[in-house]
């Protein structure tokens, strides 16, 4: 007899209850800059990557309303008649701003990728990834039916190993800038030289960089020193720093030609509704602007850290506002995100398959829409807890 897909749900379902990995959505209500409603509380929220506090800009959501003027759609792809001028607008404030010949919106971040890497490889190529990267780098990869390799976290030197045990493959090095669940930052001069050095292209993700660090928030590319004759494809998203919605690839004329006529992703789906794009524009103006913001930053980063080794707790290396507290089991993380909620704070844990097992964590993401005196109370309630993440 046929297997049927109904087992298989319950024994799957089964599995997660067991093992303490099953997820559930929950649904957030209307908050001010920095918090979140759950249940009809609001929340002080660690657990967005509104970075810097620009999803309810009074002149984002300003430019957003006006712009609903012009329609709610774009009623057919970028092809088919879909693309407008404020998508035009959009694309070339983002090449101008990160310094770049050319931009490609994109829906998401995840098509962005897909498109992207399976628009560049085919079976033949290898495509050379940092193990942890974003699981939108990885999918992309495999749809190409690449050769995918993966090498060490932010090791070069293992990266150099497989790109030279396939000399004769055009090759594509991939890595994100921001690792999005350990905040590190990428080896990125490092790798730029090494794809130099391999005749490769280097791809960086800068999805968790971009407004966050750099001269005007440009991204860790920008803050490593890199132009865009280092970095090849450049990739970023509107949805994180940025405050809004969308992603975008940039890089040469050619790079994005080839995109436009080849990247599944893009050709066959409708475009960004425009007056999304339009408001973007605006955003990419505030986050260029936002160097205060960035500092308040920085200044929340170092200031969480020394709170929370001081209390005891573990963290893994970053210096940008995801900061990692490891706790070990799915069950502990789940207890301790449970515990800081009571007490008036969002820490979502992050269990496996998205973190190795055994480093469970809560993924404390920080705003410049928070304040010190939020992030005092957070340490506060952390010190108030016993938990196998103590060191």
């Amino acid at each position: 007899m046929r297997p049927a897909f109904s087992t298989k749900l319950t024994h799957d379902h089964a599995k997660r209850v067991e093992s303490g990995l099953l997820r559930r959505v929950r649904t957030a209500g209307d908050a001010r800059p920095g918090r979140i409603v759950l249940d009809g509380r609001e929340l002080i929220d660690f657990g967005s990557n509104d970075y810097l506090g620009l999803a309810r800009h009074p002149r984002l959501i300003e430019a957003l309303t006006m712009a609903a003027t012009i329609g709610v759609g774009a009623r057919a792809s970028h092809l088919l008649g879909g693309h407008h001028d404020a998508h035009e607008a959009l694309q070339r404030a983002l090449a101008e701003w990160i310094g770049y010949p050319r931009a490609l919106l994109f829906s998401t971040g995840y098509m962005a990728a897909t498109g992207a890497l399976s628009a560049l490889l085919g079976r033949h190529d290898l495509c050379v990834q940092d193990r942890l990267n974003h699981a939108c780098l990885i999918d992309g990869a495999r749809l190409a039916g690449a050769d995918l390799r993966r090498f060490a976290h932010a090791d070069a030197v293992d990266a150099a190993r497989l790109l030279a045990s396939r000399p004769d493959q055009r090759a594509l090095l991939v890595s994100d800038s921001v690792f999005s669940m350990d905040g590190d930052v990428a080896p990125l001069a490092e790798l730029a030289a090494l794809a130099q050095r391999e005749r490769a292209w280097l791809m960086v993700d800068e999805a968790h960089g971009l407004g966050v660090l750099g001269p005007q928030g440009r991204g860790a590319c920008a803050a490593a020193g890199l132009a865009a004759h280092d970095v090849p494809v450049w990739m970023g998203t509107l949805g994180k720093a940025l405050g809004g919605f969308g992603a975008v690839i940039a890089g040469s004329e050619a790079l994005i030609d080839a995109l436009v006529n080849s990247a599944r992703s893009y050709i066959y789906t409708t475009a960004l509704p425009p007056a999304l794009a339009q408001a973007m524009v605006v955003a990419v103006g505030l986050a260029r602007e936002a160097d205060a913001e960035r500092a308040h930053l920085q200044t929340l980063v170092a200031h969480f850290r020394i709170g929370a080794c001081e209390l005891g707790w573990k963290l893994l290396p970053s210096v940008t506002p995801i900061q990692p507290l490891i706790v070990g089991t799915s069950a502990d993380a789940v207890d301790l995100s449970r515990q800081l909620e009571a007490a008036g704070f969002y820490c979502p844990a992050v269990r496996p398959p998205t973190v190795p097992k055994g480093s469970a964590r809560l993924r404390i993401s920080l705003s410049a829409a928070h304040t010190v005196e939020d992030v005092d109370a957070l340490l506060q309630a952390l010190g108030k807890r016993e938990s196998a993440g103590h060191v």
